[in-house]
C-alpha cells in the first residue's frame, strides 16, 4: 500500500486580528462602565456598615471595661486621642477611658482611642449628650445617645447606633429625618 502524502496548508492562523482585538476590549469598556457605579454604591454601603460595626464593639467595650474593673468608663469624641472634645462630630475619632472623678476626661490617659473617619463619613451624636460614661453595674446613665453614620453630604443608607439608659447598644438603620440631619452636617 503506498502512502500519500497531503500537502500542509501554507498558512495557519494565529492569534487574533485587530479587529477582534478591538471589539473585546470595547465589550471590557461597557461592562466596566455599567459595573462601576453599582460597585461605588456597595462600597460606600459597606464603609458605613463597617463603621457602625466598629462603634457598636468599641461601646461594648467600654461597657464591659466598667463592669469588669468596677469603675465609671468614659466613651466620648476626641480630636487629639488623650481628652474628650464637647463636639456633637464623631468623624475625628473616639477614646475610652475611666472617669472615677466625674470630669468627663480619662484619668491617667485614655484606655483605648478608635480611628476617625474624617472626610469619608459624617458621624453625628444626638442634641444634649455628647459622650457616654458607662457606670459599674452597666448601665449608662442620662438620655439616650443615639450617634448617626452617613455618607458625606449624602443621606441614601444611613445607620444609627443607640445606646440606652440600661446600657444596651444596638444598631439600626437611621430614620429619613435622622438621615437627612446626618447628611446635612458639614
Amino acid at each position: 500500500m503506498a502512502l500519500r502524502h497531503y500537502p500542509e496548508p501554507r498558512h495557519r492562523h494565529v492569534g487574533m486580528t485587530l479587529i477582534e482585538q478591538i471589539m473585546v476590549l470595547a465589550i471590557v469598556a461597557v461592562l466596566t462602565s455599567m459595573a462601576v457605579p453599582p460597585m461605588r454604591s456597595l462600597l460606600a454601603r459597606n464603609r458605613l456598615q463597617a463603621a457602625q460595626m466598629d462603634f457598636i464593639a468599641a461601646l461594648q467595650h467600654a461597657r464591659g471595661t466598667a463592669i469588669m474593673s468596677g469603675r465609671r468608663t468614659l466613651f466620648c469624641p476626641t480630636h487629639d486621642g488623650n481628652s474628650c472634645s464637647d463636639a456633637m462630630r464623631w468623624d475625628s475619632g473616639w477614646l475610652l477611658g475611666h472617669d472615677t472623678d466625674g470630669d468627663r476626661q480619662p484619668d491617667h490617659g485614655a484606655l483605648y482611642v478608635g480611628s476617625g473617619y474624617a472626610g469619608k463619613l459624617t458621624i453625628l451624636s444626638s442634641v444634649g449628650r455628647h459622650y457616654v460614661r458607662f457606670r459599674p453595674d452597666g448601665s449608662a446613665r442620662g438620655s439616650n445617645i443615639t450617634l448617626l453614620f452617613c455618607q458625606v453630604g449624602n443621606a441614601e443608607h444611613a445607620l444609627s447606633v443607640v445606646v440606652s439608659n440600661a446600657g444596651r447598644v444596638r444598631g439600626a438603620p437611621a430614620s429619613a429625618s435622622q438621615a437627612a440631619t446626618c447628611a446635612q452636617t458639614d
